[in-house]
């Protein structure tokens, strides 16, 4: 388990993680656990933190349960600690490495898991439903205080295309030539006190978030900017980059590959253009 765990309340050592600013542009993955069963999500975490991604998200879809996140949530929790002690053990391994947060990306409250690190406490910032802006929230919230989940406060944003993202979550899509309306809400997430903004395209979107709007975010505001949706290469990903992007999702990506080894390459590859 990363040390920021079950430290609900305070600045948390994953929100430390998440919002430090002295590094380079990083990586993390999405694993849906609808998609997958938890013995494949387990290896594709080990997989791609081999490779240098810093973060795991867990979540993203409607059709998962308590149960069918909780039980992803602990067989990764349970892979990373075995790779972990088992770098302990050889002097040509960093442990440190390995010690990366497994954060709840929920759709809700109905997908929680007390096994996770952290949770993206998020509000759909465009969304025309308050379902998404307060109510699911709020029905989580006792949840995450008693099981001691580290909360990262997060404006999240929906841009076109959307996806099921933006159909599910009945967002008001940000255009990708909006730059001064995706500057008022990454203002406006600033002045609620997030910690964090999250541009989302959609999952498998056809185009990611405009590199515009990224850079428009990047002016207005101080927070940790992640986008996520779309990115399917290196070179799109350092484009993000480049606009001023902190994190870099992939989660369709990496469910392209059941073999650890082969997504290990192809992840390693993508990190490594991505800070080209």
């Amino acid at each position: 388990m990363y040390l920021g765990a079950n430290m609900g309340g305070v600045e948390s050592q994953t929100l430390e993680h998440v919002c430090d600013k002295t590094k380079s542009t990083r990586h993390a993955i999405l694993i849906d656990p609808a998609d997958q069963t938890p013995d494949t999500a387990a290896k594709r975490a080990v997989a791609a933190v081999a490779a240098g991604s810093k973060m795991i998200l867990v979540g993203g879809s409607s059709d998962t349960d308590m149960d069918n996140v909780n039980e992803t949530v602990v067989a990764i929790q349970e892979a990373l600690e075995l790779v972990t002690w088992a770098s302990s053990q050889d002097s040509g391994l960093e442990e440190k490495n390995w010690k990366v947060p497994v954060v709840l990306f929920p759709q809700g409250a109905a997908a929680l898991s007390p096994a996770a690190d952290a949770i993206t406490f998020m509000m759909l910032m465009n969304s025309k439903s308050p379902r998404y802006l307060i109510e699911e929230q709020v029905a989580g919230s006792l949840f995450i205080k008693k099981a001691g989940i580290s909360p990262l406060p997060m404006g999240y944003i929906i841009c076109e295309p959307g996806g099921k993202a933006g159909e599910v979550g009945q967002a008001d899509l940000i255009l990708s030539n909006q730059t001064e309306r995706i500057s008022a809400y990454a203002t406006t997430a600033e002045y609620y006190g997030f910690k964090i903004i999250y541009l989302e395209a959609g999952s498998g979107a056809q185009t990611p978030v405009s590199p515009e709007l990224i850079k428009a975010a990047r002016e207005s505001c101080n927070l940790t900017i992640v986008v996520g949706g779309g990115i399917r290469d290196g070179e799109t990903a350092k484009i993000a980059s480049d606009a001023g992007a902190d994190w870099i999702i992939t989660g369709n990506l990496t469910e392209s590959f059941d073999d650890a080894n082969a997504l290990q390459n192809v992840l390693t590859g993508f990190i490594s253009k991505m800070n080209d």
